[in-house]
């Protein structure tokens, strides 16, 4: 799945255009940098890669996913909808804004249900935020009519599904504003660092400020900017913007390996007539990082990932139901909202109430669902073999439930 994988000359070459310089900030030394400018360049290049008209760097997907929200006016009193399925990065950035996370139900696209989501809607809600998880999108047609409906701004976290599109778009470029992540384990990596990508100037232009103290960038010299409103240091480094220029340069080749690695192990699991794979509104725009595939029940899934964990092939096999960091399920300290600093009354009594519902609808999807990463080394010959210990562990719990049952 991740560009790390593929480390090359080309990512070595663009960080030395930077450490030959010394100039490892983004703004300001227009002398001493020599024209180096990464993260104008990798801006640039992720407009023309995505088709979205502006791009801000920031140091990481949270914070970009703070900073579109901020620059979306979106703060106290106001809640935001999103997934039970997502990394704890979501409700982080919307408790960092003062804003309320409503987390709702999945369906079987492993993102918003469409229904659930209509059903959350309250005077306070200011914003839907669906996260395409593992590779693929959610159903954006109807998310784009009820937001539509309801006067609401749609905020797309797109940090796991680079490359992915939806009907010729790419996602993070079909709502009011979209996210990107370059984490390490990202399908195009700088180590550490997001992007807000919007088509809205206003939106861009508050997001440029916001993630450098507020300045303007509207003069020459840095020290006069002026600074229209308050704002954070959420600056990505040239040194991180040089690994992601090489890396989305490469990125198609990223994905086709990817998609091709994805088609190959997903034809074997096939042939089990039990397991059953995630709808994916637009097939043609998933960006293969996952296979998501269900299993009967949950109790035959969890005999599955026991028997893998036994036999050494779970690594990469993701049962995200017992999963610490990406479901409802595990987060108690969302639950309990345990915080460092203190939460308002008001908005701690909110977070626990909405952490605490009853999630039974996507405790009914998420037990019975396995994510399998693909990776852009395997062979085909590994592939095969991957497959195949998968299928076998597959039947041997089928048939003993058959048995038992």
């Amino acid at each position: 799945m991740p560009g790390y994988e593929l480390w090359s000359d080309k990512e070595r070459k663009e960080v030395n255009d930077v450490l030959e310089t010394g100039i490892l900030m983004r703004y300001g030394f227009d002398g001493p940098r020599k024209g180096i400018w990464k993260s104008k360049e990798l801006e640039e290049a992720i407009c023309n890669t995505f088709g979205c008209k502006y791009a801000q760097l920031t140091s990481s997907g949270t914070a970009a996913l703070t900073t579109a929200m901020s620059a979306l006016g979106i703060g106290y009193g106001d809640e935001v909808i999103t997934p039970s399925f997502t990394f704890v990065a979501s409700f982080e950035a919307i408790l960092s804004v003062g804003a309320v996370p409503v987390l709702v139900d999945v369906d079987d696209t492993l993102t918003l249900s469409p229904d659930a989501v209509r059903n959350a809607i309250t005077p306070q809600t200011k914003a839907v935020m669906p996260v395409h998880m593992c590779g693929s999108m959610a159903d954006m047609d109807e998310l784009i009519a009820i937001c539509n409906e309801h006067d609401l701004f749609l905020l797309e976290d797109a940090c796991q599904s680079i490359g992915a599109t939806y009907k010729g778009k790419h996602l993070g470029t079909i709502g009011d504003a979209g996210t990107f992540s370059f984490d390490f384990v990202k399908t195009m990596t700088c180590a550490e660092g997001g992007v807000v990508m919007t088509n809205n100037e206003d939106l861009y232009s508050k997001s440029d400020g916001y993630t450098d103290h507020g300045h303007d960038h509207k003069g020459a010299d840095r020290g006069a900017d002026l600074h229209p409103f308050i704002g954070y240091n959420y600056r990505i480094s040239e040194l991180h913007a040089a690994v992601g220029l090489a890396q989305i340069r490469r990125l198609q080749e990223f994905l086709a390996i990817q998609k091709k690695n994805n088609a190959l192990l997903k034809n074997i699991l096939a042939e089990v007539p039990e397991i059953s794979f995630r709808r994916v509104p637009d097939p043609a725009g998933d960006s293969g990082s996952f296979i998501s595939w269900f299993l009967p029940t949950a109790e035959i899934t969890k005999a599955v990932v026991t028997e893998m964990k036994a036999q050494g092939i779970l690594p990469g096999n993701f049962y995200w139901f017992d999963n610490n960091w990406h479901y409802i399920r595990k987060w108690d300290h969302l639950k309990n909202s345990t915080t460092l600093n203190a939460l308002h009354p008001d908005l701690k009594a909110q977070v626990i109430q909405h952490a605490t519902k009853d999630f039974s609808v996507s405790d009914a999807i998420m037990s019975r669902c396995i994510s399998t990463s693909i990776s852009l080394l395997w062979t085909e010959e590994q592939i095969k073999e991957k497959g195949e210990k998968m299928v076998a562990v597959i039947k041997k719990v089928l048939c003993a439930a058959k048995i038992a049952g």
